[in-house]
């Protein structure tokens, strides 16, 4: 079906054969709605709204003609579960952005990811009697990806119930993520709100993230990643890595959380990295947060592992130079409000601490902070006091130099 004559820039689905009844399958109708868009200089892929989209697995390839956007009114959704995905098609992602340049995603519209067929598969951690899974495929959908993409705009929509990541960002450059809502149950797995892997110059503004796990989770090669104005949680809080993973080497540099409010997480704002990893995460501030209830309001792990069985190594992704100011708020008392547990063989370096305030949530008992080969300052006086931090750097400091990215 021929494009719309009533506008030269505006493809509305419906005009290429979308029915938007939630059951009909309108996965040709979207293809043949992009590929139209995307030859038009400002064109406008619409999904309108009042209407329920059922599209399948889709990567929408660029590049396009400058000033692409793709705007979602109404409902987008993929098919209800495993059992109704096509037997061949991937089941690692739903809607792919690949080589866009320039593109918009916005709209007043909901992207409902349909993910809880997903997470009762047997392979996922089940909330009953110890947690307990069955082998079995576990494969689930990342809800939106953008791949090798640039000068991309994610604004104003909303998210909601992903089978795993709601946002993944891969080789990507200049992104701008402001006004979204994405919204899992707690308990939802694995369900990240927006993960940021090999990707350059990331703005993440102005949103509510409530989910299963890390509202925003940030991966190696990783650089100049701005988080302000975000309100997250439940979940697993906001979260640099795992880094290092399978003795990999991981650089994450210049990232800043601000203004961000994280309530009822079970962590606050962490760096985890796997022993056996090698590079560095440098130059990290996290300022003016507030937690509430929040049960590990500020982590760094140099021994995160999944399973009683990880070996210890001696090599290590390098941590240094992170800023934790004006952080206050209240945390659950069954945990420690401030843990540093460093590698052995390479020490986290130059940790700063101002104005920092924890309170426990409830009752009057105030929990020590713990630190493990961490060595910095707390140029303020803080609540609970760090005294547990080293004073200086270790010597010979020039030794972890070659870690550095």
């Amino acid at each position: 079906m021929e494009s719309p004559t009533n506008s030269t820039c505006i493809f509305d689905v419906r005009s290429f054969g979308a029915i938007g009844d939630a059951v009909t399958d309108d996965t040709q109708a979207f293809k043949s709605a992009w590929e139209a868009a995307c030859q038009v200089k400002s064109g406008i892929l619409l999904v309108p709204n009042g209407y329920s989209f059922m599209i399948q697995s889709m990567i929408f390839a660029g590049p396009c003609q400058t000033g692409f956007t793709f705007q979602v009114n109404g409902v987008l959704m993929p098919p209800d579960g495993p059992d109704s995905w096509p037997k061949n098609t991937s089941r690692h992602q739903w809607l792919v952005f690949y080589r866009m340049d320039g593109m918009s995603l916005q709209g007043a519209g909901t992207i409902d990811g349909k993910g809880e067929k997903w997470w009762n598969l047997p392979c996922k951690p089940h909330m009953g009697i110890n947690k307990t899974t069955i082998a079995g495929p576990c494969d689930s959908p990342v809800a939106l990806r953008f791949f090798m993409s640039s000068n991309v705009t994610v604004h104003g929509l909303k998210i909601r119930n992903s089978p795993q990541f709601h946002f993944r960002f891969d080789s990507c450059r200049n992104v701008l993520i402001d006004t979204i809502v994405i919204n899992s149950p707690p308990r939802s797995p694995n369900t990240d709100g927006i993960h940021v892997e090999n990707s350059d110059s990331v703005g993440i503004y102005n949103s509510v993230i409530s989910n299963g796990d890390d509202c925003i989770s940030i991966g190696s090669g990783s650089f100049n990643v701005d988080i302000r104005n975000v309100t997250c949680g439940p979940g697993h809080g906001i979260s640099i890595g795992s880094l290092g993973n399978h003795n990999s080497r991981a650089c994450v540099k210049n990232i800043t959380v601000s203004n961000t409010i994280i309530r009822h997480s079970d962590n606050g704002v962490r760096i985890k990295t796997w022993q056996g990893g090698s590079g560095s995460v440098s130059a990290v501030t996290f300022k003016e947060i507030h937690m509430d209830t929040v049960r590990n309001p500020i982590i760094i792990d140099q021994y995160y592992c999944f399973t009683k069985g990880c070996l210890n190594q001696t090599s290590a992704v390098l941590v240094s130079d992170i800023l934790y100011t004006n952080i206050k708020g209240t945390y659950d008392s069954r945990s420690r409000p401030i843990r540093f547990a460093c590698s052995d063989s390479i020490p986290c370096t130059n940790l700063t601490l101002a104005e920092v305030e924890l309170l426990p949530s409830t009752g009057n008992i105030f929990l020590d902070p713990f630190c493990w080969n961490a060595y910095g300052d707390s140029p303020t006086l803080t609540i609970p006091p760090i005294s547990c931090l080293l004073q200086g750097l270790p010597r010979p400091i020039t030794a972890f130099d070659s870690e550095k990215c």
